[in-house]
């Protein structure tokens, strides 16, 4: 009997392919088609029905890409259709594809209300439950004509991810438009079938499994290949008992969650991503009318409010759906950001603003963080999480994982700060679920914690691109709610798996640091211009706060709400994670960076009309400190007239046969005639941060070509081919304005050119490097080098309101895997007493490798400056990049975390009346974050400071203003937990605040 089962499911499979799916619409009449192709952008869907059709001949081509065609479909019902359900069939000339990565089309009817979308797999739309027959039947179809880009390794480069440079020749052919009779009971057959040729394939040799073949043998006797509407349900009688027997009790249990995850932006552009949501949208919508059990989850507050601005209709269902419980707002975050890259303020804003929205519109607050495509997790997350009231986390692409399994799936993340959330990663690794049997039974033999908890989550839908989920996927989980020798599946909110998980794990395990991405590595460094607008942006929205909400306060400025919440969503926008990694098309990064410019100058203009109305209008030089710590003579976030400040003593530059020697009265640095930097000496304890012989400021340029994705990945055998630049084109030195002095270099090398200003201020323990790169490399990685003198157990690199140490060794293939790490301003190696940083002010990336000669090790840090990938946009990086560094001699993380802001908030020089006092301090090493009104706009002023090394400490943070309460509060401004926010003690402005190591605070005040 054994040697028969090939032949039973080879049976089965055929007969289902060939005979059974084609015979669901094996009755239809061609539509009359007429068409209008448009010459520019999208319209909205009014103008679109009203635009003037001419006759259109299936087979002929359309749309150039990034086109638009609107299709109108016309016919009438013959007669002898009365009774029957009518759907249209479409093909817009799909290949074989996942949905969201080709053309696709959202259909409308004539009073536009829209009806579901059109892709590859999901080509029928539902025109009449039952026909009366001889009516006519109108449709229109706003059909994109978007480029496939990601169809087949390798990736080639392609010039069609742009607008500006893609072709004009059309990419599409249609191949069926037609009116169809869908036979339900012959769909519901294919269901039956392909649920049971999947299961058996997951099952052993066994009874169940030979009962499923023979049961699947006797329904195709049953079946008339030539009549099988008539016969479709006689066989399905015979499956029915074998599809009836229910689970063992013990069965695992999957909570599925219909699921699309849109990409912001990637291989399309947001003004698609925003017509992909309404397109999925319409048609989950659709579905959760079609279907009584199913529920669809989509998260990022930005796509709804997407479709509110720009699809009313659709927004009108989706509101409908929302309040009947079966469209489930996820995630609490604006988009579904990289968690890496951003600042802490950054990831705050992303749950207040995601918040806000779902509160505004719904009167819902999600209760979980819902990423599941972000390219690692920073540890700063858990406490964050916390602290804006969420109670879960869940993700899945750790299970990308190059290297190393990671080891749970349901169990408590712990982060930098002690902060544990509650977090699940679905065993089945996919957020693409489509219910098939491999993934069912991967679900249930993968789980990890399968001792105590019963079950995980699935997300169901195609994703990436939009689509979401299938009539087929809800057929198949309505089969595996109850089937013997499968995991069961059921419809359920997140909300209520994670209740049910917890109860079940009362001491689950503990993950405990960063969740790194072993893969994507090159997501730090790809699309320079793209991070340093993330970077810059992030810092002067922080400041076009602090200076409009100490205006608003001691001088009565209006405190520009509405602009500065369009321009914290723009950059929050921006910060999804196909868009800050530098993975999206051409076209998106060219927006983007337009956007940052657009942001920018709207920030410097209201920046620009704060200080003015502190300072008056006077023609006195000020000099302005936005920073939280104080900054040559200027105290922290305040304003001081140029003449008070003191002079300082000039830099002494000395021409050294071998280069120059710059010295100041803390550090001494070697320059040489390479440009290299051979001395770096803290004058205090006469340390060297440089290596005797070696020499740091190196450039070194590696072949950079992945095994598979371009813009995501370095593998490390790049590492094994490096070129040294090290030739010099020209050299100068100069002490300029402000005693500060300067060593210019000149390189060039390849088809590329570099200008280095390496630079030493008075009082500066950091020697300040600036750079321009005229970048023409094609897959190259450059790094910066920088050998030290220093015996280093972990690196320190800044993170969100904190730091992550990591080790140094490679003793074990986890740490070996983290071959290339981030960063935020700062990276530091230290021994008890002395340390050296790296501060930057765009760079996020850095490896770190550990020599030893004659038994003194030593440590190599680099930091990640460009690359060069071709795929998926061929021009990366190309042109004009710039760069600064600093390297802080003798030093520490709190001496780091102060070179880093300030590298980062630059001072400003204006003129007016006055200088001006801050209007908050802080003390005891306890550093201010942001200060700015709330967001309810009741006045109150809202205070966010954090501890940056990781030990516990005291410190007073003064108000200088009358102030009436102090209250802490979440960070998204409002009541910590179920309890009313605990009222701080306060003393004529002043309240004691004692945090814990790497805490995050915030602080409202009523003020008087």
């Amino acid at each position: 009997m054994h040697d028969d089962i090939p032949l039973t499911i080879g049976r089965a499979r055929r007969v289902l392919d060939e005979r059974i799916v084609p015979a669901v619409y094996g009755t239809t009449i061609p539509l009359e088609v007429s068409w209008h192709e448009l010459p520019g952008e999208p319209i909205s869907p009014t103008e679109g029905l009203a635009l003037h059709f001419e006759p259109y001949e299936v087979g002929t081509p359309w749309g150039a890409a990034w086109g638009t065609t609107w299709f109108r479909l016309r016919a009438t019902v013959p007669p002898e259709w009365a009774g029957r359900r009518i759907d249209a069939l479409v093909d817009l000339g799909f290949d074989k594809n996942m949905p969201g990565f080709q053309c696709e089309g959202l259909v409308y009817r004539p009073d536009g209300s829209p009806v579901k979308s059109i892709n590859p797999r999901n080509q029928w739309i539902l025109v009449q439950e039952e026909a009366a027959g001889g009516e006519s039947i109108e449709l229109f179809l706003e059909a994109a004509a978007n480029p496939v880009l990601l169809d087949y390794h390798p990736f080639l480069p392609t010039q069609e991810g742009d607008i500006l440079t893609s072709s004009k020749r059309p990419l599409y052919a249609t191949r069926r438009m037609e009116l169809a009779v869908f036979e339900r009971e012959v769909h519901e057959l294919a269901l039956d079938i392909e649920v049971l040729l999947e299961l058996q394939e997951e099952l052993p040799q066994g009874p169940r499994r030979m009962r499923i073949l023979q049961a699947l043998d006797d329904a195709l006797d049953e079946l008339d290949l030539q009549q099988i509407p008539a016969t479709a349900t006689a066989a399905r009688a015979v499956l029915a008992p074998i599809l009836a027997s229910p689970a063992e009790s013990s069965a695992h249990r999957i909570s599925a969650v219909g699921h699309a995850h849109i990409d912001s932006a990637w291989l399309w552009p947001v003004r698609e991503t925003i017509r992909k949501v309404a397109r999925t949208a319409s048609s989950m919508t659709e579905l959760i009318e079609q279907d009584d059990d199913f529920l669809f989850g989509m998260s990022s507050a930005q796509q709804y409010a997407w479709v509110k601005e720009h699809r009313p209709e659709v927004w009108e269902r989706i509101v409908a759906a929302v309040a009947a419980g079966r469209f489930l707002p996820l995630g609490g975050m604006w988009v579904e950001s990289d968690t890496v890259m951003p600042t802490g303020e950054s990831i705050v804003r992303q749950f207040a603003y995601g918040q806000r929205f779902f509160r505004e519109e719904f009167g819902i607050e999600p209760k979980g963080v819902w990423l599941p495509d972000s390219f690692g997790y920073s540890p700063a997350l858990p406490q964050l999480m916390k602290r804006a009231g969420f109670q879960w986390f869940f993700t899945q692409k750790i299970s990308w994982n190059q290297v190393n399994k990671f080891p749970h799936h349901t169990f408590l993340w712990e982060g930098i700060d002690g902060s544990r959330v509650f977090s699940h990663f679905p065993s089945m690794d996919t957020y693409n679920s489509q219910l098939s049997g491999a993934e069912v039974a991967k679900a249930a033999k993968q789980f990890r914690e399968n001792r105590l908890a019963s079950g995980s989550i699935a997300p169901v839908g195609w994703g990436d691109g939009g689509g979401g989920t299938t009539r087929e996927m809800t057929g198949k989980a309505s089969r595996l709610r109850d089937l013997e020798g499968s995991a069961r599946v059921h419809w359920e909110h997140p909300d209520e798996f994670f209740t049910r998980a917890r109860t079940e794990l009362a001491n689950p395990p503990v993950w405990v640091g960063e969740l790194y991405l072993e893969l994507h590595r090159a997501t730090l460094t790809s699309q320079h211009r793209t991070k340093q607008g993330n970077r810059r942006t992030e810092h002067l929205l922080i400041e076009a706060e602090l200076w409009s909400a100490t205006a608003a306060v001691s001088v009565g400025f209006a405190y520009p709400y509405d602009e500065l919440d369009e321009c914290w969503r723009q950059v929050l926008l921006q910060q999804f994670h196909d868009i800050l990694p530098g993975t999206s098309i051409a076209w998106v990064h060219r927006e983007t960076v337009q956007e940052y410019a657009r942001v920018t100058k709207r920030l410097e203009a209201i920046i620009a009309d704060a200080l003015a109305a502190l300072t008056g209008s006077g023609e006195s030089a000020i000099v302005v400190n936005p920073a939280p710590f104080a900054r040559s003579g200027v105290r922290a976030l305040s304003a001081t007239p140029a003449t008070e400040l003191n002079p300082t003593e000039p830099v002494r530059l000395e021409e050294v046969s071998d280069g120059y020697v710059l010295t100041n009265e803390l550090v001494r640095v070697s320059i040489s005639r390479a440009g290299l930097v051979t001395s770096a000496l803290d004058l205090s304890t006469g340390r060297d941060a440089i290596p005797a012989g070696q020499a740091g400021n190196l450039l070194q340029l590696h072949q950079d070509f992945p095994n598979m994705w371009d813009a995501w990945d370095v593998d490390r055998y790049y590492r094994n081919r490096v070129e040294d630049i090290r030739c010099v084109e020209a050299l100068d030195a100069e002490v300029g304005s402000g005693g500060v002095a300067r060593v210019r270099v000149q390189r060039t090398f390849s088809d590329s050119a570099i200008d280095q200003t390496l630079s030493l201020a008075p009082g500066s323990r950091t020697l300040e490097i600036t750079q321009t790169v005229d970048w023409h490399e094609t897959e190259k990685f450059l790094k910066l080098a920088f050998p030290l003198d220093v015996h280093a157990e972990h690196t320190i690199a800044e993170t969100q309101f904190g730091a992550n140490k990591r080790v140094t060794h490679t003793n074990t293939s986890w740490e070996a895997a983290k071959f290339e790490t981030s960063m935020h301003r700062y990276v530091l190696v230290e021994e008890p007493g002395f340390g050296v940083a790296l501060v930057n002010d765009s760079t996020y990336g850095y490896d770190m490798t550990r020599d030893s000669v004659d038994g003194h090790v030593t440590t190599t840090l680099r930091l990640s400056l460009l690359r060069a990938p071709r795929f998926p946009d061929p021009e990366t990086d190309q042109g004009r990049q710039t760069h600064r560094f600093g390297l802080v001699i003798g030093t520490s993380v709190a001496g780091a975390t102060e070179e880093g802001v300030l590298l980062n908030l630059d001072g400003r020089s204006l003129r007016g009346d006055h200088g001006f006092s801050p209007l908050v301090s802080i003390d005891g090493g306890i550093v201010v974050s942001s200060v700015k009104l709330a967001d309810d706009r009741s006045g109150d002023l809202v205070v966010r400071v954090y501890e940056p090394i990781g030990r516990r400490t005291t410190g007073a943070l003064s108000v200088h203003a009358p102030v009436a309460q102090a209250t802490t509060v979440s960070l998204l401004e409002g009541p910590l937990g179920a309890q009313e926010n605990p009222e701080s003690p306060m003393d004529d402005g002043v309240v004691t605040l004692a945090l814990a190591p790497f805490e995050v605070r915030t602080m409202r005040f009523r003020l008087a």
